[in-house]
C-alpha cells in the first residue's frame, strides 16, 4: 500500500531484510572461491585447473537454474515463506560439507548450497511488490547491493580459515568454515521471518504456470538475460575467479588475494544502491550504454599480462662498398673504393633489462630498450664470422642487427585499479537490467526477474569453465578479459541495434536527422 503516494514503512524495513539475507545469501553462494583456493594452495586436496573450476561453478549452477522456479513460487507464494525456506535448506547443505572427503562429495555440497544464489529471484519479486514504479529502480539497486556478501567472503574467510587451520598447522580445521557459514545462514533466515511481513503480487495466487510463464515467448526477456549475463554472471565468476588468479599470476597469500578480490566485488555490490537510483534518473537504457561502453574499455586494458618481448629492431646497412679497416665493439670503419672512410657506430638505448629487478618497481607503462651487434661475415663452411680487418663490405649489406626489448610490468596496483573500475561499470549495468524489468512487466517480475536471473546466474556458473578452459589451451591468465571484452562488443552491439530499429519504426524522421544532419534543412522544406 502507498500512503500519499509512497510506500509505506512497512516496505522499508521488507527491503533491509530482503537485502541483509540476501548479502548473507550471497556470502555462501562464493564460499568456495575461498575454500577451493585453499585446499588446493595447501595441498589438501589434488584438484586440476578444471575441478578447481566446476567446483568455484557447481553453487552457481543451482543459484541459477532455480531462479526461475524461486521467482515463480514467490509470485505465488510471497516471498516471505519462500525466502525462509530457501535458507533452511542451503545451510543443511553447507552443514554437510563437514563430512565432505572427494571430488564428488563436494560437487554434491556446492550444488545444495548453491541454492542460496536463487534468493536474488526471490527478493527481487519480493521488494517490487512494496514499490511504485518510479522507486523500483532505487529499491531493486539497495536491495542488489547484496552483491557485497562475495566481498564479505573474500575479505573474511581467509582470516578465518587460517584461525580454524591454526596458521596451517591443524589444516583439517577448514571443516568448521562452512559449519560457521550454516549457523549464520540459520540465525539469518529466523531473524527473516520474524521481522518481515507476507505480501503477494496482485493475482499471483490465481495465476495458472502458463500464464505465469507468458511472458517468456517475449524476445526482450532473452536479451535482457544476455546482459545480466554480462553483468551479473562475469561479476559473480570474477568474484571467485580473482582470488586464485592473483595467488597464481602474481604470488600473493591467500589473504591478500582476498583482499584484492574484496576491492572488485564490494564497491560493485555497494554501488548499486546508487547506481538504481542513477537508472531511475537517466533512463535505464542511458545507464547500460555507459556499461557496456565501460565493461569494453576496461575489459581490454586488461588483456594485456606481465611480458618480455624481443622483436627485430633497427639495423645498420652499407652505404656503399668498401673494404673493413678496423673494428670495435661499438664501432665499424670501412675504406670505401673512392679512398674515404665510412663510420658506423652501434646504437643502444635504454640499457639492458632486468625483468627481476623491474618488477620490483612501479612501472605504469612499457619499459624499452634496444641494441644492436655486428651481423659479421659469413665463412667458406657457412658459418657466422665476425668482421676483422679486410674483410669486403658489399654495398647494401646488413652490417648489425637490432633488437628491441619489451617489458609490460601489468602492475598489481593498477591491474586492481581496472578491476575495481569494471566492477563498478557491472554495478550500474545490475541495477539498469532490473530497472527495465518492473517497468515492461510489471504483473511478472517473479517469472522475468527469474529468467533473467537464470541467464545471468548460468554466466556465473559457465564463465569460470570458459576461464579455466582458456587457461589450459594457453596458458596465459588474461585470457578471461578477452572473452569479456568481446562479450561486452556483443551487448553493447545488439542493443545499438535494436534501439536503432525501434526509432526507424516509431520515429523514422528523428532518427534520418540524427544520422544525416546535412539533409535536415530539405527534410523541413518538404
Amino acid at each position: 500500500m502507498l500512503i500519499d503516494g509512497r510506500p509505506e514503512g512497512r516496505a522499508w524495513v521488507v527491503l533491509a531484510m530482503n537485502t541483509l539475507a540476501f548479502t548473507f545469501c550471497f556470502a555462501c553462494w562464493t564460499m568456495n572461491g575461498v575454500l577451493i583456493t585453499f585446499l588446493i594452495s595447501n595441498g589438501i586436496f589434488d584438484w586440476s585447473r578444471t575441478q578447481m573450476a566446476v567446483l568455484l561453478a557447481t553453487p552457481v549452477l543451482t543459484g541459477s537454474v532455480m531462479r526461475l522456479p524461486v521467482g515463480l513460487m514467490t509470485d505465488r507464494f510471497g516471498g516471505r515463506i519462500v525466502y525462509f525456506v530457501l535458507m533452511l535448506v542451503a545451510a543443511a547443505f553447507l552443514a554437510l560439507n563437514y563430512f565432505a572427503n572427494s571430488f564428488a562429495m563436494f560437487v554434491v555440497c556446492a550444488l545444495g548450497f548453491g541454492l542460496s544464489g536463487a534468493s536474488f529471484a526471490v527478493g527481487i519479486a519480493y521488494s517490487s511488490v512494496w514499490f511504485p514504479k518510479n522507486m523500483q529502480g532505487t529499491a531493486l539497486g539497495i536491495f542488489g547491493a547484496g552483491n557485497a556478501g562475495a566481498a564479505v567472503t573474500t575479505l573474511a574467510a581467509p582470516s578465518i580459515l587460517k584461525a580454524l587451520t591454526q596458521g596451517g598447522a591443524s589444516p583439517e580445521g577448514w571443516r568448521m568454515l562452512p559449519v560457521i557459514y550454516a549457523a549464520a545462514l540459520t540465525t539469518m533466515a529466523i531473524l527473516f521471518w520474524f521481522a518481515t511481513t507476507t505480501r503477494v503480487v496482485d493475482g499471483g495466487r490465481d495465476k495458472t504456470l502458463a500464464r505465469q510463464l507468458a511472458p517468456l515467448a517475449d524476445v526482450r526477456v532473452w536479451r535482457f538475460g544476455f546482459y545480466y549475463f554480462l553483468v551479473f554472471g562475469c561479476f559473480v565468476a570474477l568474484a571467485q575467479w580473482l582470488v586464485p588468479y592473483y595467488v597464481t599470476a602474481y604470488g600473493v597469500s591467500l589473504a591478500v588475494a582476498g583482499l584484492y578480490a574484496s576491492i572488485f566485488s564490494f564497491p560493485s555490490g555497494v554501488i548499486r544502491a546508487v547506481c538504481g537510483w542513477i537508472s531511475d534518473k537517466i533512463g535505464a537504457r542511458a545507464s547500460l550504454y555507459w556499461t557496456f561502453a565501460l565493461c569494453g574499455l576496461f575489459s581490454f586494458l586488461l588483456i594485456f599480462p606481465e611480458m618480455l618481448v624481443r622483436t627485430p629492431g633497427e639495423g645498420i646497412i652499407a652505404r656503399v662498398p668498401g673494404v673493413v679497416e678496423s673494428v670495435s665493439d661499438q664501432q665499424l670503419r670501412v675504406k670505401t673504393k673512392s679512398g674515404g672512410v665510412d663510420v658506423y657506430n652501434l646504437k643502444t638505448s635504454g640499457g639492458k633489462l632486468d625483468a627481476g629487478e623491474l618488477r620490483s618497481r612501479f612501472l605504469p607503462l612499457p619499459e624499452i630498450s634496444s641494441e644492436m651487434r655486428w651481423n659479421g661475415t659469413t665463412g667458406s663452411d657457412g658459418t657466422a664470422q665476425p668482421f676483422k680487418p679486410g674483410d669486403k663490405i658489399a654495398g647494401k649489406q646488413l652490417l648489425a642487427r637490432g633488437t628491441t626489448t619489451v617489458f609490460f610490468q601489468a602492475n598489481i596496483h593498477i591491474f586492481t585499479l581496472f578491476v575495481l573500475l569494471l566492477g563498478l561499470a557491472m554495478g550500474l549495468g545490475k541495477a539498469a537490467v532490473y530497472k527495465h524489468i518492473p517497468a515492461y512487466f510489471p504483473n511478472d517480475v517473479g517469472a522475468v526477474g527469474g529468467i533473467v536471473g537464470v541467464i545471468g546466474g548460468l554466466g556465473g556458473f559457465v564463465c569460470p569453465i570458459i576461464f579455466g578452459i582458456l587457461l589450459d589451451w594457453t596458458g596465459i591468465w588474461t585470457t578471461c578479459w578477452i572473452f569479456m571484452f568481446l562479450l561486452s562488443v556483443a551487448c553493447l552491439a545488439w542493443m545499438h541495434f535494436v534501439v536503432r530499429a525501434i526509432m526507424k519504426k516509431e520515429a523514422p524522421t528523428l532518427l534520418y536527422r540524427v544520422e544525416h544532419p546535412e539533409g535536415a534543412g530539405a527534410l523541413d522544406a518538404s
